[in-house]
């Protein structure tokens, strides 16, 4: 749905939107209007998109390009919702400008390049952040709930899978680009999942790897088995073409299992773990089972009242909602994963800028 402008909405940071299609319309547009933040310009050289701006947004102004856009006065802060395979580029253009920005995930297409990223931000003293807008919803508020109240003793194994019945792919460029150019689940929809695995359970050490591109360019399919630092695994999975989607979580540990039957926006063929109002996911034990965590506060607009936060604080960098760190961390096991599906095998994860 397009974002719902109200002139009653406090414009305390005048946005740049670079992009407008599924993620900046979509998701981004919405979220910063719903925090409280104004859209003031957005650059986009599609015309019907264009137009789109217009409609939404009736007080945006909207340019061609993000070179129009850094020129606009008054900016204080970008938002890049751009195709993947351009976020590194064009986010060291914003930091040369000296603006704060969010960069839509993933931050780059491998560790090393969104690594130079952070590391020229941090050069010129430009607030960056990385939009994990997953980790505020109501099901990673259970996930931490379950796991710091012992709800299913100690954690042996997690399954966090994000899948969908999609056997004629999508006409977008993420279906349509190879995975140097951005596209693929590796570098979408797995890098929510892998960076919430690594919130829940630590840092990922090793990991062993299938990914398949059944129906699309680069990866359709795809499964990671991660060693985390805490001692626990995780088996981590995204796909496009699995007839059966979901369960969305499952955790499984000494005094039982937490079961989430599917995310909130999306299908599932378990739906006899649904939800039961605000109570998020299962407690199963067998035959048994209970209700899960009662979650009412989550809300993905968060993400964009914390970054104005941060802007307003002393020391935004440190008071950013996600470390960009976070997101080199995260490309660094998906690299190690690429690598694991190529020669079939356990691969160690060595995330660059860290000491070995």
């Amino acid at each position: 749905m397009p974002p719902t402008a109200s002139p009653d909405t406090p414009a305390s940071l005048r946005v740049g939107l670079v992009g407008y299609g599924s993620a900046g319309r979509g998701i981004h547009a919405p979220l910063i209007v719903r925090a409280g933040l104004q859209v003031a310009v957005v650059s986009t050289s599609n015309a019907q998109r264009a137009d789109e701006v217009r409609a939404d947004l009736p007080g945006a102004e909207v340019v061609p390009d993000l070179e129009t856009l850094l020129a606009v006065e008054g900016l204080d802060l970008v938002v890049l919702a751009s195709p993947s395979g351009v976020h590194a580029e064009q986010a060291e253009r914003v930091v040369e400008a000296g603006i704060p920005l969010v960069v839509d995930k993933p931050l780059a297409v491998d560790a090393s390049a969104a690594l130079g990223v952070v590391d020229l931000a941090r050069h010129h003293g430009v607030p960056l952040t990385v939009f994990n807008n997953r980790r505020f919803d109501p099901e990673l508020a259970a996930l931490r709930i379950v796991r710091d109240d012992d709800l299913v003793g100690e954690i042996w194994r997690a399954e966090y899978r994000w899948d969908r019945w999609r056997p004629v792919p999508k006409q977008r460029w993420r279906e349509q680009v190879s995975p140097e150019e951005g596209g693929g689940l590796l570098l979408d929809l797995q890098t929510h999942l892998v960076d919430q695995a690594v919130l829940l359970h630590g840092e990922v050490e090793s990991v062993y790897a299938e990914l398949d591109a059944r129906t699309t360019t680069a990866e359709d399919d795809t499964f990671l088995a991660c060693h985390h630092t805490s001692g626990v695994v995780s088996h981590v999975m995204a796909s496009s073409v699995n007839g059966s989607p979901g369960p969305r979580a499952r955790v499984s540990g000494s005094s039982g299992s937490f079961v989430i039957g599917r995310q909130v926006d999306d299908v599932s063929s378990f739906t006899e773990f649904e939800n039961d109002g605000d109570a998020v996911g299962w407690i199963v034990r067998g035959d048994e089972r209970e209700r899960g965590p009662v979650v009412t506060d989550a809300d993905q607009a968060d993400f964009y009242r914390a970054v104005a936060g941060a802007l307003g604080s002393a020391d935004p960098q440190s008071a950013m909602p996600v470390d960009p760190r976070d997101a080199v961390h995260v490309l660094a096991v998906l690299d190690a994963a690429r690598i694991s599906a190529r020669d079939r095998r356990v691969v160690d994860v060595v995330t660059p800028g860290e000491t070995p």
